[in-house]
């Protein structure tokens, strides 16, 4: 594998709407039936929602995709290089990512996407939400059909797993223990929603997810046993 075949990404998500009263009763009836699965009741829907719906595609959307890959240049330098699809318009973020996607698997057919638990959240999710915008689905994306060891991605939550399945471990806390500098400092993914729906800062969710698509860049190079980034080996494109 070589590093200039990796796409790595991040999402940031939010609930569809600002709060729970402000779903149609349907919906309100829908979102407790798909909880009701996993949450003991009794429960308070409004609180639930808050918590869980951005997480959710069918009761969430996308704020934001950072995207980036490593690129050396003529005299060996290496840098990566970060482009982010935000704003409020989900179709266009998701066209655009999707087109980016097309591109790089016309380029680099054998590229992989890479992130931190992408497996099992960010590719899923914003696969969920290309169908529901009614949304083609690019060829790289199509992985309702395919067994589990034709698709390839470099999860870094898969590699700590070590075959142990019954681990979790969050981005934060395995750049921690791996001595790699965090991105969480007076934001987290909890505070997200709060950011977009109070505070209308998309720049600043932009740069948190930013920060950590760097931060899941270097534990990639950790595993590889590869120097980290610098700050001027990081381009905003």
């Amino acid at each position: 594998m070589l590093l200039s075949d990796l796409l790595l990404l991040d999402i940031e998500t939010v609930p569809q709407s600002a709060s729970y009263d402000q779903l149609e009763p349907a919906w309100q009836l829908l979102f407790c039936e798909k909880i009701s699965k996993t949450v003991p009741e009794p429960y308070d829907p409004a609180e639930k929602y808050r918590e869980k719906a951005g997480i959710l595609a069918e009761f969430g959307r996308i704020v934001c995709i950072s995207a980036a890959f490593f690129h050396t240049d003529e005299s060996g330098a290496t840098t990566l290089r970060l482009h982010s699809f935000s704003g409020d318009d989900e179709v266009e973020i998701l066209r655009n990512f999707a087109d980016l996607c097309e591109r790089i698997d016309q380029l680099r057919p054998q590229f992989q996407f890479a992130g931190h638990n992408i497996r099992e959240f960010d590719i899923p999710y914003i696969c969920r939400r290309l169908l529901i915008n009614r949304l083609p689905l690019p060829a790289c994306l199509q992985l309702h059909d395919r067994k589990p060891w034709e698709v390839k991605m470099f999860d870094t939550l898969n590699w700590w797993k070590f075959g142990d399945h019954k681990n979790y471990i969050s981005l934060h806390l395995l750049a921690s223990v791996l001595g790699i500098p965090t991105s969480k400092t007076d934001m987290d993914g909890s505070r997200v929603q709060e950011v977009y729906y109070r505070e209308k800062n998309v720049p600043r969710i932009v740069d948190y997810c930013q920060k950590d698509v760097v931060v899941t860049a270097n534990i990639v190079l950790r595993f590889l046993s590869m120097p980290m980034l610098t700050a001027e080996q990081v381009v905003v494109i």
